[in-house]
């Protein structure tokens, strides 16, 4: 069986029972980073053997895993951080054990955007994630304006570094007083921390103050 396995964002009190259960049951793991993962592996007590499975070796790695499957193994998948499939190459594992008919199931658990959603409060009933916004700032406006026009608390991740030239954009395409933006970073961390705004408003913070750990953005048209 391929078990879906999500871990903490953050604080790593955030694993479920069932989570540390599994990982120490199946016979491998499936880690995004098995230096991350280790992190949170020697924390519990954990010494199940570990694989990496990542962005560019998720194709030959996952006929590898698929082959252990088809053998009667179990294997846990797990990414750096949250639930796999969001975000990150997992998804195509996953898609591949269905294919193929091998039983899977998911042990659920952190989320990054469902507890940044959570601590915006912006309306939190129709909501679309969109995963990271493009790198390249004509791409990224080209992604808002189809968005634009959607009744939801619109949800992406962004890396620090791209963080103010995205707030631009967004005040840009969205209108600077037509929108609130809510930034959280760092969630169930130390220096968790949630800013509310106006695009130009957490732009101009975030010139001033080094942006630091990845982001989720929300925006909400007032």
């Amino acid at each position: 069986m391929l078990f879906i396995v999500a871990t903490p964002i953050g604080n790593l009190k955030d694993i479920t029972l069932r989570a540390i259960e599994t990982l120490k049951n199946v016979d491998l793991i499936a880690a995004e980073d098995t230096r991350h993962t280790k992190i949170l592996l020697a924390h519990y007590g954990i010494r199940t053997p570990m694989t990496s499975y990542f962005e560019h070796n998720e194709f030959r790695k996952g006929d590898h895993l698929l082959r252990l499957l088809k053998g009667g193994k179990d294997i846990a998948l797990v990414t750096d951080a949250g639930t796999p499939g969001v975000s990150d190459p997992g998804y195509h594992l996953i898609r591949l054990a269905r294919d193929h008919k091998i039983p899977t199931t998911v042990v659920p658990g952190p989320s990054a955007v469902i507890a940044a959603l959570s601590l915006s409060g912006l309306p939190p009933d129709r909501f679309l994630f969109s995963g990271f916004l493009p790198v390249k700032s004509q791409a990224r406006k080209k992604r808002l304006e189809e968005l634009k026009n959607i009744k939801a608390t619109l949800i992406f991740y962004e890396s620090p570094h791209r963080l103010v030239k995205a707030l631009e954009d967004i005040g840009t395409v969205f209108g600077n007083e037509d929108v609130e933006v809510v930034l959280a970073r760092e969630i169930t961390k130390k220096f968790e921390e949630v800013r509310r705004g106006e695009p130009s408003q957490l732009g101009e913070y975030f010139l001033q103050h080094r942006p630091r750990g990845e982001f989720v953005i929300l925006i909400h048209e007032k």
